[in-house]
């Protein structure tokens, strides 16, 4: 039983259909009869960014009939002649600008945190899609730790609903959290997921297929996912979800304007209060883009930058920052990978990394001596991140080729921990500059002895599938993924950057919609719920204009 028809879908968002139905997976001539404003045209919103939270935002608005400019720091990505099925070859979609990294336990930043393009991150995500448990929205009054959001689960719930029909998402009935159902039914599995099946069953560990934002049959002119398993390199068929195809077709056909590889450099504030566009570089040349709204969609790392880096006489310390909270709070999943070896060929690179999760163990357990908890996925690791998972066990030469030649004999489970958030993991500016002059992002991050308790839970329960699937010898790496938080949403200004509608407390037309403004982060995949979180920004805009009130007074 599905909850929207195509129809109904279709009204929303017909992004899925403006995809090209052929040999050709982009389609040139919307791209290239795009809208274009004038850097001097007060637009009704300038969107920094066009990942989850920018491109959503930038669709729902675009079809309310605002006039939209979304500016991002990457290309235009084109599926066809951009995207490869190397692994090497994949690595210019992450951002690879510089950033400095410290801290206790210093988190790499790149392929599995650091989107570049339009698209965001999403475009090489593995393609999760879990929601978030309503505890996830008050751990600091169910389990004492981390903080309450100023909204609740019911709040997001029709926006998950909603966004999971547009994607699409398909997987088994969900258990976990909110109990629920999908539109698409779930993919076959691979021999990796068959192992966590089976070694599921071994422990009595309760799995299930999904959720993946992969169309299990075609939806619009989409094709079936084809199981190259090259998710995490750029889906080239188009079947794996990313807003460059879910929401970007649509945004542009409905009038919005979207200029890539346009860096900005600051938000400016006039002498009212009120945020009046976007200084931003392209070309070596700059611009200003003026706006009666902004909305930042840079996500953790580049938002908190931005921020800081439009400090003023009114905002000495950066943008927003009057009450010491941008760019603190900030959270990355523990990761940890565990391989095992079997004597039968897995092949675990001939299917979609997603495939099988659990979240039997996202709930704090009261039994243990750590609070929150952890969910269980397959992963398939590529051969080059197969090598750095050998190599982190400390093997080299001789003994690092067999194991790459044994290849095809590992099965591989990845973990995702919720970290708790800490004011002092944090961003702040460097003193080194990038290309455009500008201080780099400094990334400061130390574990609590709670996420590292979870990282050990989290490796021994992943060692006991495998090993109840019938291993012969197992190896974990640790690892981070994910990054949110920086600009958090709160009650009040003393407590976060932006209210319960993602408006900033400091400068009334100042939205940021992206994964900085979620103040936990639970153990869950976070794109579907940032991308919620923007598509219910957009209905508070929307309706607030439909009153006919001026962007400083569109309130809750």
């Amino acid at each position: 039983m599905t909850r929207f028809s195509d129809k109904k879908i279709r009204a929303r968002n017909a992004s899925a259909w403006l995809v090209p139905d052929g040999d050709n997976r982009t389609d040139h001539r919307l791209r290239g009869d795009m809208r274009r404003f004038a850097d001097d045209d007060e637009v009704d919103i300038v969107i920094v960014g066009c990942g989850a939270g920018g491109a959503t935002l930038m669709q729902r608005l675009a079809r309310a009939g605002w006039s939209v400019v979304a500016l991002d720091a990457g290309p235009f990505w084109d599926p066809d002649a951009d995207w490869v099925s190397d692994e090497a070859a994949s690595h210019r979609l992450y951002w690879t600008e510089p950033r400095v990294i410290t801290g206790d336990d210093p988190v790499p930043l790149g392929s599995n945190n650091s989107g570049r393009g339009v698209g965001g991150s999403m475009v090489h995500y593995a393609g999760y899609t879990p929601r978030f448990h309503p505890s996830d929205f008050e751990t600091a009054s169910l389990d004492g730790v981390g903080a309450d959001w100023p909204i609740s689960y019911q709040d997001l719930k029709p926006y998950y609903e909603a966004i999971e029909e547009e994607l699409p998402v398909s997987g088994q009935d969900w258990p976990w959290g909110d109990p629920h159902s999908y539109r698409y039914s779930p993919h076959p599995v691979s021999g990796n997921g068959e192992i966590f099946l089976r070694g599921a069953a071994a422990i009595g560990l309760n799995a299930r297929v999904g959720p993946v934002a992969i169309a299990n049959g075609r939806f619009g002119n989409r094709p079936h996912c084809i199981y190259r398993g090259f998710c995490l390199q750029g889906c080239k068929v188009n079947a794996k979800a990313s807003p460059l195809i879910t929401h970007v077709p649509d945004a542009l056909a409905q009038g919005a304007e979207i200029r890539a590889n346009c860096m900005v450099s600051s938000i400016e504030v006039g002498d009212n209060g009120l945020a009046k566009g976007v200084t931003y570089f392209t070309g070596g040349v700059e611009h200003f883009q003026r706006a009666r709204m902004v909305a930042v969609a840079g996500y953790s790392i580049e938002t908190p930058r931005l921020l800081l880096l439009s400090a003023s006489k009114r905002f000495p310390d950066g943008l927003c920052n009057d009450e010491g909270q941008v760019g603190h709070y900030i959270m990355v999943q523990g990761a940890p990978q565990t391989a095992g070896r079997f004597a039968q060929e897995i092949r675990m690179f001939k299917a979609p990394p997603p495939e099988v999760s659990s979240e039997q163990y996202y709930e704090t357990d009261p039994t243990k001596d750590y609070k929150r908890g952890f969910s269980i996925q397959t992963v398939s690791p590529l051969p080059i991140t197969w090598a750095e998972h050998v190599a982190a066990q400390g093997h080299w030469g001789e003994v690092l080729r067999e194991y790459m030649r044994d290849y095809v004999h590992w099965s591989t489970l990845g973990a995702l921990c919720e970290f708790l958030p800490r004011y002092r993991n944090s961003v702040t500016l460097a003193d080194e500059k990038d290309r455009h002059g500008l201080p780099v992002a400094r990334f400061s991050y130390s574990q609590s002895d709670n996420d590292t308790a979870l990282m050990k839970a989290a490796q021994r329960v992943m060692e006991d599938i495998l090993k109840g699937a019938g291993a012969e010898e197992v190896m974990t790496i640790d690892r981070f993924a994910h990054l949110v938080g920086g600009c958090r949403m709160a009650a009040s200004p003393s407590d976060g950057v932006v209210d319960a509608t993602q408006r900033s407390f400091a400068v009334p037309n100042l939205y940021i919609t992206d994964g900085s403004v979620l103040p936990t982060q639970g153990s869950a995949n976070p794109a579907l719920t940032i991308m919620a979180l923007a598509a219910r920004c957009a209905d508070h805009l929307i309706a607030g204009s439909r009153r006919g009130l001026r962007p400083e007074l569109i309130r809750q």
